[in-house]
């Protein structure tokens, strides 16, 4: 049985914490920032931690 490859793409986009849980980037800041507010923009800074239900899905991709 061969091994089995991890997804190039979500090793580049996400991290494991040391405790497990997933870290990525906050979504909706990428285009058509003038209708959303500087509230929303401050928030969305640096990195957030993944709902556990889009974590259990990340974790297959990464472990392979």
């Amino acid at each position: 049985m061969p091994k089995l490859k991890s997804k190039s793409s979500v090793k580049k986009r996400v991290s494991l914490t040391s405790t497990g849980k997933v870290k990525g980037t906050q979504c909706f800041k990428r285009h058509n920032l003038l209708c959303k507010s500087q509230k929303m923009k401050r928030n969305s800074r640096g990195c957030t931690i993944l709902s556990d239900v889009a974590s259990k899905i990340i974790k297959k991709y990464l472990i392979g």
